[in-house]
């Protein structure tokens, strides 16, 4: 029922003025796609900003940047939008702070961990810009 809630909230949310622009839940779940489950750093660059960007091409390869970046190396990954902290009126925010839930496999366990993301508005797209480890809840 959440990703029916998400999914529904992402569409509205994209509907608004008539540009393609990516919304700050979808940039997450791209650049988090990208590193864990397509394993493919190119992809996940075109969601973080310049200085993300120069430490994922220093860490080069997604298992690091699993390990070093984010903090937590997974496999079978799965994540989900738990909280957005962004004002109402979002075209004029222009930073926004979510909680993201990460569900997989740390070696043979199963590993369910949180990550909060700073994303800044930057040229009028949305980017990662920090990666902090929440509380650990497994």
């Amino acid at each position: 029922m959440r990703v029916l809630y998400l999914f529904l909230f992402a569409l509205l949310t994209g509907c608004g003025d008539g540009d393609d622009k990516l919304s700050p839940e979808q940039v997450t779940l791209n650049f988090f796609n990208a590193v864990y489950v397509d394993r493919d750093v190119n992809k996940a660059k075109q969601f973080v900003n310049k200085p993300m960007k120069e430490l994922i091409n220093h860490y080069y390869i997604a298992s690091s940047v699993q390990r070093q970046l984010v903090g937590v190396s997974m496999t079978n990954a799965k994540f989900e939008i738990l909280e957005v902290d962004i004002d109402f009126l979002r075209k004029f925010a222009s930073d926004v702070t979510i909680l993201v839930k990460m569900e997989g496999m740390k070696g043979s366990q199963k590993w369910i961990d949180d990550r909060t993301i700073t994303l800044e508005k930057t040229d009028g797209q949305w980017l990662v810009a920090k990666i902090s480890a929440d509380y650990k809840t497994n």
